[in-house]
């Protein structure tokens, strides 16, 4: 019988290192040398990477800090005497200001004034113009009136006569007048007898087409009066015949003539 003891003592057991003992040269070399490296640079890349964030954050709270209080730490930090100074200077700047402003507002208001007179000025002279311009002729014209016919088949008309036509639309309150294909003035002449009647110098033949602008009524009670023109040109063999128009247009104009002797008086 086999004592306890020696059985026990002949079992082969592993070979355990006490803790804290150094392995031998070579046993577990490349498992316990490469593991517990590879942890260690893993941790402190990531413990790198978290002190930067924070590293980051913190500054980028400084600086919004900073920056929230720059305005107020700019004013805060100064002495009575410098607010009281930069006060006064920006009310100086204000009042510079505000007189500038007047007088900026002072220089339109006479810019307008001036230009609206001048508008005024210039609008009535325009329109003095045109007024000119119808009753010498120099400018086209348009308006109610009457289209006179005169006819002279005896050839007895002379141009006293036809400037009598004239005369008559004119004494009626007539503003422009067109005699065939010549514009009437304050100037035109009528010359001639027999059928050979000129105006300004230029022939006429009958029969006579006068177009006149005016009050169309008037105008032909003026040619139609008993005794007067209509009369005339009827014994002479003719006739005068007058249509009222709403409106009529006289379209051709003269030039407007050089006084060689008359000049404006001051």
């Amino acid at each position: 019988m086999s004592d306890p003891e020696t059985d026990t003592a002949d079992v082969d057991t592993p070979d355990l290192d006490p803790p804290g003992a150094v392995a031998p040269h070579g046993k577990h070399e490349a498992a316990g040398a490469a593991a517990p490296h590879g942890r260690w640079l893993t941790g402190r890349h990531a413990s790198a990477a978290v002190i930067g964030v924070l590293t980051l954050l913190l500054g980028f709270a400084i600086a919004v800090q900073v920056r929230a209080n720059s305005s107020s730490d700019t004013l805060s930090g100064l002495r009575e005497d410098d607010l009281i100074g930069l006060l006064d200077n920006q009310n100086d700047r204000a009042d510079r200001l505000r007189v500038q402003i007047a007088q900026l507002q002072d220089t339109l208001r006479r810019l307008q004034d001036s230009g609206d007179r001048s508008a005024a000025a210039r609008q009535q002279a325009a329109q003095e113009a045109q007024a000119l311009g119808v009753l010498l002729g120099t400018v086209p014209a348009r308006g109610p009136g009457v289209v006179v016919e005169v006819t002279d088949p005896a050839r007895k008309l002379t141009g006293e006569d036809l400037l009598d036509v004239v005369e008559e639309l004119r004494g009626a309150g007539a503003e422009a007048i067109q005699f065939g294909g010549l514009r009437v003035s304050t100037s035109t002449s009528f010359q001639g007898s027999g059928g050979s009647v000129t105006v300004d110098g230029t022939t006429v033949t009958a029969p006579y087409r006068v177009v006149a602008i005016g009050e169309a009524r008037t105008l032909n009670t003026a040619l139609n009066i008993p005794g007067g023109v209509g009369a005339t040109v009827r014994t002479a063999g003719g006739e005068l015949t007058v249509t009222e128009r709403p409106s009529v247009t006289i379209t051709v104009t003269r030039p407007l003539s050089t006084p060689k002797y008359a000049k404006p008086g001051h």
